[in-house]
């Protein structure tokens, strides 16, 4: 649903005469690019967040994007009217139907496109999608948390939109927290309450997955071999996802998991498999003890070659909605969760 409603011309106007004279560098490209976030209450705000940052950056000759729900963009459209015809639009890089890799590539996609604009930046207005259930809130939490170091040496300029008239307010406290950088008033001010990302994710509660407290579909303890432990992963799998291309998916994503653990981890290794009609919920356990890193993972190990591996957790995050590790003094799981087609 948009957050915007009626709004008079005013708005347009007084939005314009603010880009036009904003000094300081809060809103203008004189500013180092950075992660910054507004707390908004009412549609006044967004506008006043939204339409001087946006015509900040199509003026600054910035790759100028809009990251919101369809409806909000089109709205946004509307007020800016042929002063925003240069705008892009993808929703993507805010998590609006997508997962966070897809997300982080596509935001580098638009880093390397942006070197043929004017200013070799790239300006984002995005309200991040947090979904509608706790379980979803943590992945955009975390995500946001990663972009701090996944972005922190590149041109991007990145305006996040939280709403307090829509969002939770474990969301709304997650701004300050995430975002090194707060815009109010038409001035950027540094956020008292920024965490590192690792200190930040490490911090977060790993939620529940119900399905865990009853007796799982599938068990495995002990796996003498890897191709034997993937084959029942898989023959597992293919009996509880029904749509087959999405349980392809699955099955390589977790194939991968198994192998990082055979490869990587300490024996013995397990897996626990849970369904529901709507569901399901992968568990690889091996008897390593190091620290579980929830930033890895958000893109290939090594970069764009693929050939050289590190793909087993990226994989993971692309095809599954949920990726958990779970470090305890008995090993470190893996755990893997989406709803079903």
């Amino acid at each position: 649903m948009s957050v915007l409603g009626g709004h008079p011309p005013r708005w347009l106007q007084r939005a314009r005469a603010d880009s036009a004279v904003a000094d300081a560098g809060a809103l203008t490209a004189e500013r180092a690019p950075g992660h910054t976030a507004a707390l908004i209450g009412s549609s006044a705000e967004l506008l006043d967040v939204a339409v001087p940052w946006l015509l900040a950056g199509l003026d600054a000759g910035d790759l100028t994007v809009l990251a919101c729900d369809p409806e909000t963009t089109d709205q946004l459209r509307d007020v800016l009217g042929a002063d925003g015809a240069g705008l892009v639009s993808d929703p993507g890089i805010a998590l609006h139907g997508s997962r966070p890799p897809d997300a982080v590539g596509a935001l580098r996609r638009l880093v390397e496109r942006a070197e043929e604009c004017t200013s070799g930046r790239v300006r984002v207005l995005g309200m991040p999608s947090f979904g509608s259930a706790p379980r979803d809130w943590h992945e955009t939490q975390r995500f946001e948390a990663v972009l701090n170091l996944l972005f922190a040496d590149t041109a991007v300029d990145r305006l996040c939109v939280y709403d307090r008239r829509v969002l939770p307010p474990t969301a709304m406290n997650s701004a300050l927290a995430t975002h090194p950088h707060l815009l109010a008033g038409g001035n950027v001010f540094t956020s008292r309450g920024y965490r590192r990302p690792d200190t930040y994710v490490r911090s977060l509660p790993i939620p529940r997955e119900p399905m865990e407290e009853r007796a799982p579909a599938f068990a495995v303890d002990g796996a003498q071999s890897l191709p034997h432990f993937r084959h029942q992963l898989t023959a597992a799998l293919d009996t509880h996802v029904p749509d087959r291309e999405q349980c392809h998916d699955l099955q390589l994503a977790a194939s991968e998991i198994a192998a990082n653990a055979f490869r990587h981890g300490v024996p013995p290794v397990s897996a626990r498999v849970w369904a529901s009609a709507d569901r399901v919920v992968c568990t690889i356990t091996d008897r390593g003890t190091g620290v579980a890193d929830e930033l890895v993972g958000f893109q290939p190990a090594h970069g764009a070659d693929l050939s050289r591996g590190g793909m087993g957790l990226w994989l993971a995050r692309k095809l599954w909605d949920h990726v958990d590790l779970v470090a305890a003094p008995t090993g470190l799981t893996v755990r893997l969760s989406t709803s079903l087609r």
